[in-house]
């Protein structure tokens, strides 16, 4: 049985004095949440106090995002050393607005997955599908490419793979149980065609796009469905802990 994980993307939210408070109210909530994996993304200018307080708890600390070489002239980058110095163990690749925004390629986004596991790094791969994409049939094409081409010659260790609809990322739009269910299935028959059976089994696969505490229950009633990659919804602590602590019945 894969365990269920629930990371918060913090995106561009949170000074440092924000992620403290919050970290304060959210770590004891879920002190006692022992069958669910926590992940917790703050963006950079936090992580170091983000990585001091979770230390000796188990939240793991993730960044939203590292450059694919190891170091060199790269103003305003950051290396995967550095974050692994800063007390990261998990990184957020390929999330949509990273690829809408900074226009990053499929072929880019593979050298940061393969760079991030050079260093231990676990990384959330991030795929999906635009509004115009899925009205037009091509969902599993897109996600087909985006799974075979952005973890080319990459083992399946350590690998998460979140699906983020694009049309439903912050627009108060979730798929539907069935959309969910169906597009993480695709996503698992890509994965063990890429690797193997065995281990397209073992790969978590998360749901994002606009997750809050009165839908997560649902989404996780999906056999494909092991967790969620959640935005807005995890910007406040009891928020977030709901999440968390989702009815677990559905997955044991």
């Amino acid at each position: 049985m894969r365990k269920p994980c629930m990371a918060a993307n913090w995106k561009m939210n949170k000074t440092t004095g924000e992620t403290r408070a919050f970290l304060d109210e959210f770590i004891p909530l879920v002190q006692d949440v022992k069958n669910v994996d926590i992940v917790v993304a703050p963006p950079f200018t936090s992580i170091h106090a983000a990585a001091a307080l979770l230390a000796g708890s188990h939240i793991r600390l993730s960044a939203q995002n590292l450059f694919h070489e190891e170091k060199g002239a790269y103003t305003g980058e950051i290396s995967p050393a550095m974050l692994t110095d800063a007390g990261c163990s998990h990184v957020i690749i390929g999330h949509s607005e990273r690829r809408q925004y900074f226009k990053e390629t499929d072929e880019m986004l593979n050298r940061k997955v393969r760079i991030a596991r050079k260093h231990a790094l676990q990384v959330i791969f991030c795929i999906g599908e635009s509004l115009e994409e899925r009205e037009a049939g091509k969902t599993f094409e897109v996600l087909n490419r985006e799974i075979g081409e952005g973890l080319k010659e990459v083992s399946p260790e350590g690998i998460i793979v979140a699906y983020e609809p694009i049309w439903a990322i912050g627009t108060g739009k979730t798929a539907t149980t069935e959309q969910a269910q169906e597009a993480h299935y695709s996503i698992r028959e890509k994965l063990a065609a890429l690797y193997s059976n065995a281990a397209a089994q073992e790969i978590r696969i998360l749901y994002g796009g606009s997750v809050t505490p009165d839908n997560i229950d649902a989404l996780m009633r999906c056999a494909d469905v092991d967790g969620a990659l959640v935005g807005g919804a995890s910007l406040k602590a009891d928020s977030f802990s709901k999440i968390v602590k989702f009815n677990t019945d559905y997955k044991q």
